[in-house]
């Protein structure tokens, strides 16, 4: 199988050994962050895909209606598998559906207080855990700025 380099990362330097262990090393911390994150929304009683479709959807501006193509953007998850996200979560009344009125075809997204209330019980978890390997990664990104 021959891989192929995207064009803007065509000319590159080479990787160093060290580089290759800061890599590893910041791969294994987000991994470490992702299984906290998944282990975190299993136990509050929600899949991890719709503990980050509830994170997603908190986070966009108050005055902007998120849709479900924008949804799926932000997961980077294709379309279909995101309209199918969304009607678990409302049918498990994480979320409410509404159609764009001058658009049918729109739908968006938005968190019910249930769905609210179990992203409140996430979040600060989420936050500590970030604080706490936030010295670590900030460490490996500050060696592999300075090696570029």
């Amino acid at each position: 199988m021959t891989v192929k380099t995207p064009p803007h990362h065509k000319h590159l330097p080479p990787v160093s050994d060290a580089d290759y262990q800061q890599l590893a090393a910041f791969r294994h911390a987000l991994r470490e962050f992702l299984r906290f994150s998944e282990e975190a929304a299993l136990a509050a009683g929600v899949a991890p895909h719709q503990h980050q479709a509830m994170l997603v959807i908190r986070g966009c501006p108050r005055d902007t209606s998120l849709t479900i193509g924008d949804l799926a953007m932000q997961l980077q998850i294709r379309h279909h598998s995101a309209v199918g996200l969304v009607n678990r979560m409302a049918a498990e009344g994480l979320v409410a559906k509404s159609a764009d009125p001058k658009n049918y075809r729109q739908v968006f997204v938005r968190l019910t207080q249930r769905g609210q209330r179990i992203l409140e019980t996430l979040s600060p978890a989420h936050k500590a855990e970030l604080a706490r390997i936030g010295p670590a990664l900030r460490e490996i990104l500050n060696h592999l700025e300075s090696e570029s």
